[in-house]
């Protein structure tokens, strides 16, 4: 904090024990040194509350971008599903309409071969020979 050297410190000292004077010299020194102690656990106690406060709002920028690529996520894949649910939309109802068109066609032939005549020939078979 402040820039001050080891001679700079003697020459302090020398005059505040001139000043004070040696017998109240030991508990001056001592109370200074408690001050100067709380001093620096509150800059201490500031600089970590900054700190917390710093990574608090990195935090909550990171969460919103991990928000957003999951929203991002989301939405590409419904839109993929929607894709793929289109085409085999239409499969399904192809295959449906399909099977529908050889029941019919089975129950037509099946008609048709009762409907057929005792007299008439067998139909071919297709037995190879």
């Amino acid at each position: 904090m402040f820039d001050v050297s080891f001679t700079e410190l003697m020459i302090i000292g020398v005059v505040a024990l001139v000043v004070i004077g040696p017998e109240r010299l030991p508990r001056v020194a001592r109370t200074l040194g408690h001050l100067v102690g709380r001093a620096q656990r509150y800059v201490s106690d500031v600089k970590s509350d900054i700190q917390r406060e710093m990574e608090l709002e990195q935090f909550q920028d990171l969460k919103g971008q991990m928000e957003e690529a999951a929203e991002s996520v989301k939405s590409s894949m419904k839109q993929a599903s929607d894709t793929l649910r289109d085409p085999l939309e239409e499969a399904r109802k192809a295959l449906g309409d399909a099977s529908q068109s050889m029941d019919e066609l089975v129950k037509a032939t099946e008609e048709d071969i009762r409907n057929l005549p005792d007299d008439a020939p067998p139909p071919p078979s297709e037995t190879s020979s």
